[in-house]
């Protein structure tokens, strides 16, 4: 396994570390606060971190309830193509929305908000399931000269993933640390998102491989 040592144009990514997404939320990850941990040690070893927030509107077009029969986990079709409906979750300004408790999130130069666009979802931190609307990272990170991204979180297979194949395809070199992530696991979408992200360019590797 390649060790790395951050340096001044690295950056280390956090997906969407809220409580929602942990154990007792809205759309908990299972063992989703198990990522606290190590991305707390990440964070102490960049110099240069982001986090980014699901951060939806009450009555979101991707929410079950927004949609009359719908149910959560199903399938509808947006303008932009199928979208899978999710229960509510992630509302601005609730304690659901919030990082979570433990999270040693303080550090960020940057938080992206995404998802906040009523009839638009978002699972990649630089732009919106329509694949059109850009939420500014990608110039955000080439204006400051940062080029190689780590990204963790949650969840592998939908928000994480998304994000380290459009990091990727935005010209970025990324790994993902697998131990600092968790998937949903939506049937096999764990093991599609990691060969799509393997067939873009991401390279896997742990948080132990991350030199102190």
């Amino acid at each position: 396994m390649t060790d790395f040592t951050p340096g001044p144009t690295d950056a280390l990514i956090v997906i969407d570390m809220q409580n929602d997404f942990c154990p007792g939320g809205a759309l908990a990850v299972p063992d989703g606060d198990a990522c606290v941990a190590p991305i707390n040690r990440l964070i102490g070893q960049f110099e240069h971190v982001i986090l980014t927030q699901d951060w939806h509107p009450a009555g979101h077009s991707s929410f079950a309830s927004a949609h009359e029969g719908g149910a959560p986990f199903g399938l509808t079709e947006a303008p932009y193509g199928p979208q899978v409906l999710w229960p509510d979750h992630c509302v601005q300004g609730t304690p659901g929305a919030a990082f979570h408790k433990d999270l040693a999130w303080t550090k960020a130069e940057l938080v992206i908000r995404k998802g906040f666009r009523p009839a638009i979802d978002s699972y990649s931190a630089f732009q919106e399931n329509d694949k059109q609307t850009p939420t500014g990272l990608a110039g955000y990170l080439k204006e400051r000269g940062l080029t190689r991204l780590f990204m963790a979180g949650l969840a592998t297979d939908f928000c994480v993933g998304w994000s380290a194949i459009d990091g990727c395809s935005n010209g970025f070199d990324v790994v993902l640390l697998e131990d600092a992530s968790r998937a949903i696991d939506l049937d096999g979408s764990l093991a599609a998102a990691k060969d799509a992200m393997a067939a873009a360019g991401v390279v896997f590797s742990t948080s132990d491989a991350i030199a102190a």
